[in-house]
């Protein structure tokens, strides 16, 4: 039986359209449900329009949304997707075949959209980097909730989502780490596509890239192997978060000292060598790309440089709700 959860928290508005792609599917799940997270709009009532299982409880954020649907689903595999995403007709039927192997606990599909704002088309880009990335691999430590699958009884062994994390961030990168270190095998699969909406303001996406690298911290506070390598974060973009602190920091103290100012603009072109990779990638799909993509590489170094320094003072105050073994 195949359960799908979408935790839902004022969706009213991209709710039917997830609901309806999920009605077309070739292979049909078994159940879905949706847990409303204590929404004040219409969510609940389009929940039941669409004949969902409606599940409701007050606003605690995505990952306790998430365990009650755990807890309830009936199903052998437990799906996930986000409230504002859309599956295309063959996403189930796609998540299930790595499934066929009885050593997969945990399956990953793939983003894409139809937006065509410059910024919007980027952060496919950049999720397409990592997709290559992806597919080298025999398995994978990295999971995002937006297309997942997982063998339900796993989830439960493993304590589901840690509540602790109170927003739709991380809180699934947490949950993979877990997964790997027990030992399960996690794959990708491309062809399990959902279609969504990116950032489509350079406002936007520094926000969320922010945020990412904030939440990010907290991760690895709790999983410190991964601050080195994971199967998903490129060690290249890595290098670009330093470079940006180099930058920042040397344009700094040129006010003190004012020769470094050719250090800090050393560290921008190197910045600016080491996109060349993804401005290929851009152009190749627009040529007018070359100039955004450069400026979306240093948005991006700059956004997590804030986000990790943050995070780093955050980590501290950071308590997870789930017991978690230490490495080594």
């Amino acid at each position: 039986m195949i359960s799908i959860i979408i935790p839902a928290y004022n969706a009213a508005q991209t709710l039917p359209a997830c609901l309806a792609a999920l009605q077309r599917q070739t292979q049909p799940p078994d159940e879905i449900i949706v847990v409303d997270d204590g929404s004040q709009d219409q969510t609940a009532q389009v929940a039941r329009a669409y004949g969902a299982q409606l599940l409701e409880q007050p606003h605690q954020g995505p990952a306790a949304a998430r365990n009650l649907g755990i807890r309830q689903a009936r199903g052998d595999i437990a799906f996930f997707t986000d409230a504002d995403c859309e599956p295309v007709p063959t996403w189930v039927a796609e998540m299930m075949r790595p499934f066929a192997d009885p050593r997969v606990v945990g399956v990953k599909g793939s983003y894409r959209t139809h937006q065509q704002e410059r910024v919007a088309r980027l952060a496919q880009c950049e999720f397409e980097e990592r997709y290559d990335r992806l597919e080298r691999l025999a398995t994978i430590d990295f999971i995002d909730t937006y297309a997942a699958a997982f063998r339900l009884a796993v989830l439960r062994e493993m304590g589901g989502f840690d509540p602790a994390f109170p927003q739709a961030n991380n809180e699934d990168v947490d949950l993979s780490y877990r997964l790997a270190r027990a030992g399960c095998r996690l794959m990708f699969n491309r062809q399990a596509v959902v279609y969504h909406r990116h950032p489509n303001t350079w406002r936007a996406y520094l926000c969320r890239k922010i945020k990412r690298g904030y939440w990010r911290m907290m991760v690895y506070r709790l999983h410190p192997g991964k601050a080195m390598r994971d199967s998903y974060t490129p060690q290249l973009l890595k290098v670009q978060i330093a470079l940006m602190y180099l930058v920042l920091g040397l344009a700094g103290l040129a006010f003190v000292f004012p020769p470094l100012v050719w250090g800090a603009v050393a560290a921008l072109i190197g910045l600016w060598l080491s996109a060349i990779p993804f401005v290929r990638r851009a152009v190749q799909q627009d040529n007018a790309l070359v100039i955004a993509a450069l400026v979306f590489i240093v948005v991006r170094a700059l956004a997590f440089a804030i986000g990790v320094a943050g995070g780093t003072v955050g980590m501290f105050f950071f308590r997870p709700a789930i017991p978690h073994k230490k490495e080594g």
